[in-house]
């Protein structure tokens, strides 16, 4: 009786365990079917059934029937404008807008849910791109999961960075205007497969943008375009849209514009440093490094292979080519001054054009030199040293010589006013006695050999007078082209800077 009994009880223990398992069981199988939401179970049947029917080809009833997709970018940040790689590198929004038969529903047999989200990878999307890419990466967007209603409507708003070519023109750097276009539309489809739209308005959506620190976005359309290609009659739709960047100046004013405006000052007092100065040059070389640096500052900020050469650029390198210019005429004027004449006379139209019409022109008439054109003639010293006309000496050059030698060292003067007082007496003087004086006297020997000494500094008197003229010559011619490159230097700057605020304002 005990071993039954005993038996009956493991029995009923086991009996008992097994029925407490499938109570267990039922109890957690009905808690997990409770868990599972009617979004969840709607989703996956969706996916199943999209998943059947395959996500390559359009999602449409017919094969001629067309698919709208509406597009949209919304406009973030400009992240960077890459002048030197002609790249617009933008943060936007996608909006992208279609009708997908497979992911419809009634919502009355769902819990009357009217939005689900399901991953992009799982449904077909529409092969819109941008046409003008220049990126090299394979993909410039994020994944985002797609919004549908009950309709089958869709909604994709992926994030993405695009980096898009961009024909930038420097020529009125840094107050220069970019105009920058993205072009978007299906890269397989054609316009009757799938037409494509604007899903809102005819431009970007700026309602979240960030401004740039560099530039402002002064105009923002959008057009569509329908062009037909030579291989291909059907139309080919895609939507362009467009975007008016304005340059900041304020940074470049204080690099570029406001060193430009002082040197181009500075070099103004170039010109009105003497000639013969040797601060000029100093000057004019420091002031030649300065706008060469700026000028290596400038190629950075532009293209290396830029169709045109900005303005400012060209200013910078007028400006050089007008410092070398006076740089160079100082040398002359300076090596004039300080070694003496080493060229020969400047030609005569040369000194009839700049004095008589630059130099009038330039109202320096009245305030410069007047230089001879005649250069200092030698004194003709006569070969006779007397006559015997009536015992007359009558060159008074001979009669000072000879009455210096006969008064032996007396004051010239003195003895001069002695030989005009006894002029009357010397022609009292009979022949015999000039003859005693030519025969038995040196006087005459000594009249010559004091007429060449008289010769040979007379020449070098009249050689240091054409030196002189010569050096004045060239200091006047320099001086008034100095002033006509003043002149010039001045009216180029006025020219430059009318043009630079007439193309900022």
């Amino acid at each position: 009786m005990s071993l039954i009994s005993t038996m009956d009880i493991v029995q009923t223990l086991i009996s008992f365990f097994t029925l407490l398992q499938v109570v267990l069981a039922l109890g957690f199988g009905n808690n997990t079917k409770e868990v599972i939401s009617a979004e969840k179970v709607l989703i996956k049947k969706l996916l199943e059934r999209y998943e059947r029917q395959g996500k390559v080809g359009r999602p449409v009833v017919n094969t001629s029937d067309s698919l709208t997709v509406y597009f949209g970018l919304s406009l973030i940040q400009i992240l960077d404008v890459d002048e030197t790689n002609q790249v617009l590198k933008s943060n936007i929004w996608y909006h992208y807008k279609w009708n997908d038969i497979l992911l419809r529903w009634d919502p009355k047999k769902h819990d009357d849910i009217l939005f689900i989200r399901v991953p992009s990878s799982k449904i077909w999307l529409p092969d819109i791109v941008l046409y003008n890419f220049a990126d090299d990466r394979l993909r410039e967007q994020r994944d985002a999961l797609v919004v549908v209603d009950n309709n089958g409507t869709i909604l994709w708003m992926p994030q993405a960075i695009l980096k898009s070519s961009c024909s930038f023109d420097t020529l009125y750097f840094p107050f220069d205007q970019q105009k920058c276009t993205m072009k978007f539309g299906s890269w397989t489809y054609n316009g009757n497969k799938l037409n494509i739209d604007f899903v809102l308005q005819e431009s970007m959506d700026m309602s979240d943008f960030v401004h740039n620190n560099e530039w402002d976005v002064t105009k923002n359309v959008a057009q569509r375009n329908v062009l037909y290609y030579s291989c291909c009659p059907e139309p080919y739709p895609d939507l362009t849209f467009t975007l008016s960047l304005k340059r900041k100046v304020a940074f470049y004013t204080f690099i570029l514009v406001l060193p430009c405006a002082l040197l181009s000052l500075l070099t103004l007092v170039i010109f009105w440093v003497p000639p013969e100065s040797p601060a000029k040059l100093q000057l004019g070389m420091s002031v030649f490094v300065a706008f060469f640096f700026l000028l290596l500052v400038l190629a950075d900020f532009t293209p290396r292979a830029a169709a045109s050469i900005p303005l400012i650029g060209a200013y910078f390198c007028l400006s050089m080519v007008m410092i070398t210019m006076s740089t160079v005429l100082a040398c002359i004027v300076a090596n004039m001054y300080f070694r003496g004449v080493r060229i020969n006379r400047a030609p005569r139209w040369f000194r009839y054009c700049m004095v008589n019409f630059v130099a009038r022109i330039l109202c320096l008439k009245d305030k410069i030199v007047d230089i001879n054109t005649e250069l200092p003639s030698k004194k003709n010293w006569s070969s006779c040293v007397v006559t015997e006309q009536n015992g007359r000496f009558n060159d008074p050059e001979i009669k000072f010589a000879k009455v210096r030698l006969l008064d032996n060292g007396l004051d010239s003067k003195s003895s001069l006013e002695s030989s005009e007082s006894g002029k009357d007496n010397n022609v009292q003087m009979d022949n015999g006695r000039f003859n005693y004086f030519s025969k038995n006297c040196g006087i005459f020997d000594e009249v010559r050999e004091i007429r060449d000494i008289l010769q040979r500094d007379e020449e070098r008197r009249v050689k240091k007078e054409e030196r002189d003229q010569y050096v004045l010559e060239w200091r006047v011619l320099a001086c008034i082209i100095d002033r006509l490159f003043f002149i010039i230097y001045l009216m180029v700057n006025v020219v430059g800077l009318i043009v630079l605020f007439t193309v900022k304002f």
